[in-house]
């Protein structure tokens, strides 16, 4: 007896019967056969001690694939369990998910203890002892009565057996089967898998730090201590991994903020909501200008809209029903409920809808600079990238179904070409379908709105993958993202085409057959939250703004206080070409003020002395680059317009 299984590509090997993902490693051999962890059989994946059946088509997964890096960061996550529960005898622990770039566990210990950062070395220490063991991830299957009384003691245990639905990745089923994962006589978790084959397999990881989390995110539920980690499939990578955190930490837009004096937040103002110092608003004002002379040129109309309206509003449009918890409580006034808007598109749909409107109007495309306010936990905001009030550049087309491929295509290029002009060059896209059970509409309708998106990332040749379930309630989307000087994957752009809200609003237009007609809705934010995007721009330049950007574009130093008056003239003529320029008169040595530009990251520093003030030049200290003597006032500002075109 033999069972044959086919490799990706098309090759196919003859196995003994009974034959594991072990075997074919062993029988395809080379680099992927020495290192696979599990193994890919018809779109599944299994452990690579699991038996192979005939006719499957299997993939060996390599350690730095997707999904080998997602098996080595939650193995690793059971191995910092494994420390944890030995060293802190009585302790509980409850999920250790795979995250993005790491993985995390949450504990409850005994006796109110909390873990501290030298805690974090212990439990590593600890944890390379396992690695060294070599101990094997056994899998075994029970029935739910058996996997309560073996997990008599944890509580948080007994209660996701108890509520199947709840942990995806537990390995508890709806027919009452749980799987567990051993890794030694004394360890033992729920697990859906598959792992890595022992923990020899493991050990680039790096312990990172502590937080709290409550279980279940509800804070009536208990506060959990929260061990963050992350770990890679070699020692390089996770060195790189580490070196761009560093740099990261350097570029936190929080720090820098404070730093540059940009922007701040005060707690009786309450969290999440930032306060604009004037350097930082005169950024995020020429951010904004930028954007209206965009839109302008790309034939949209501005729009404005309140901040707040009846609760009416948001039951048409569905919020109340599917966004609820996102949005402020109601305010009651003249015995009606009024919410702070979360979104500017039911105020869009209500503009359309103030008069008759004719197809040769459209495509008719409405953008607004819209502050909203959303209920974000205090435990997830984070600076400017996740706040409770901020300001989107929203912007709604509503068009005909004829023209809706040709808009999204179009929308597609302006959005690039916008993100382009703010130093971003390296693109991708989700295109995410529709959520289960969160949404409205037919299945039709999701159908065709999802191949209007699909068709029109096809034909701009945009690389993409695929969020299933990731869609707005009212329709899927396409998420755009750029990476940024050191490699992060941010999301910044959205495009979803809605086939909803026009019927729930009652729109329509009279079409050329003299009929109404209800418009598709295409939404799109460009640059998404004005906050957020002047965060990622932050840490993108490390708050070297480019010079059309800079808060303070040129700073011009005399070198003693008779030059005064020459530096003076020389920041006027600048002014009256529109640049943004200061003066710091000669009361500090020279040196100490040339630093202090460098610091402030200013693009240019402009140095004048006895030949400047006789010759009409300047000493010209550019951000990054050599001196330069004897430069003339008007080649500098020759210089500046050049760089500077075609931004305002």
């Amino acid at each position: 007896m033999s069972v044959t299984v086919i490799l990706p590509d098309g090759d196919e090997r003859t196995l003994d019967d009974g034959a594991t993902g072990t075997d074919l490693a062993r029988e395809v051999g080379g680099r992927l056969g020495g290192t696979a962890l599990a193994v890919r059989a018809d779109d599944e994946l299994v452990d690579l001690f699991a038996a192979l059946t005939d006719g499957a088509k299997v993939e060996l997964i390599a350690p730095e694939s997707d999904d080998g890096l997602e098996m080595l960061r939650h193995s690793t996550a059971h191995v910092l369990a494994q420390a944890v529960l030995e060293l802190w005898p009585g302790s509980t622990f409850s999920i250790g998910p795979p995250i993005e770039d790491g993985f995390y566990y949450d504990f409850d210990l005994p006796d109110g203890q909390t873990f501290s950062d030298a805690d974090l070395e212990r439990i590593q220490a600890r944890m390379d002892e396992i690695v060294r063991a070599d101990q094997p991830f056994v899998r075994d299957e029970l029935d739910r009565s058996a996997a309560l009384e073996l997990f008599a003691d944890h509580p948080y245990k007994r209660e996701i057996i108890e509520n199947v639905t709840l942990d995806p990745m537990s390995g508890v089923d709806e027919g009452g089967s749980v799987s567990v994962y051993r890794n030694s006589d004394s360890f033992v978790d729920l697990c859906r898998g598959p792992h890595v084959p022992s923990t020899k397999r493991l050990g680039h990881f790096q312990l990172m730090r502590v937080a709290g989390a409550y279980w279940r995110g509800d804070e009536s539920r208990p506060m959990l201590q929260r061990i963050y980690g992350t770990a890679w499939a070699d020692k390089k990578a996770l060195k790189a991994h580490l070196q761009q955190l560093e740099e990261a930490a350097k570029r936190d837009h929080r720090k820098l903020g404070a730093e540059l004096d940009l922007m701040s937040f005060n707690e009786d103002v309450g969290p999440g909501l930032a306060l604009w110092h004037p350097r930082g608003a005169t950024v995020r004002s020429l951010m904004e200008d930028y954007s209206r002379k965009r839109h302008r040129e790309g034939g949209y109309e501005f729009v404005y809209s309140p901040h707040i309206a009846r609760s009416n509003l948001w039951e048409i449009s569905g919020h109340l029903d599917f966004y609820a918890e996102g949005m402020f409580p109601a305010m009651e006034m003249d015995k009606a409920d009024y919410h702070a808007k979360p979104m500017n598109c039911p105020m869009h749909m209500k503009i359309f809808d103030s008069q008759q409107r004719s197809y040769r109007e459209l495509p008719l495309r409405f953008f607004e600079l819209g502050t909203v306010y959303r209920y974000e936990r205090s435990g997830v905001m984070h600076g400017l990238m996740r706040l409770r009030g901020f300001t989107q550049d929203d912007s709604h087309i509503f068009c005909t179904p004829e023209q809706a491929q040709d808009e999204i295509i179009s929308l597609i290029d302006f959005v690039i070409s916008v993100l382009r002009a703010f130093g971003f060059e390296d693109f991708e896209a989700d295109l995410s379908t529709r959520p289960e059970g969160k949404s409205v509409g037919s299945d039709d309708d999701w159908e065709k709105a999802t191949d209007e998106l699909r068709v029109a990332l096809e034909r701009t040749g945009l690389d993409y993958g695929l969020d299933e379930g990731g869609g707005a309630f009212y329709g899927p989307k396409i998420d755009i993202h750029v990476k940024d000087a050191i490699g992060r994957r941010w999301q910044l752009s959205t495009i979803q085409v809605d086939f909803q809200l026009g019927p729930r609003f009652g729109l329509s237009y009279i079409g050329a057959d003299n009929e109404r007609h209800v418009p598709v809705v295409i939404h799109r934010a460009l640059l998404g939250s004005i906050e957020r995007f002047f965060g990622v721009l932050v840490e993108h330049y490390a708050g070297a703004f480019p010079t059309w950007l800079a808060p303070v574009q040129v700073r011009v130093l005399p070198v003693r206080d008779d030059h005064d008056g020459y530096a003076v003239d020389v920041a006027a003529r600048l002014r009256a070409e529109g640049f943004r320029v200061d003066v710091v008169e000669a009361d500090e040595p020279l040196g100490k003020r040339i630093r202090t530009g460098k610091l402030e990251k200013l693009p240019y520093v402009l140095v004048v002395g006895d030949d400047d003030v006789a010759a009409d030049t300047v000493g010209v200290n550019a951000r990054g680059a050599d001196v330069e003597r004897d430069v003339p006032v008007d080649a500098f500002v020759e210089r500046l317009r050049e760089e500077t075109a075609g931004y305002l």
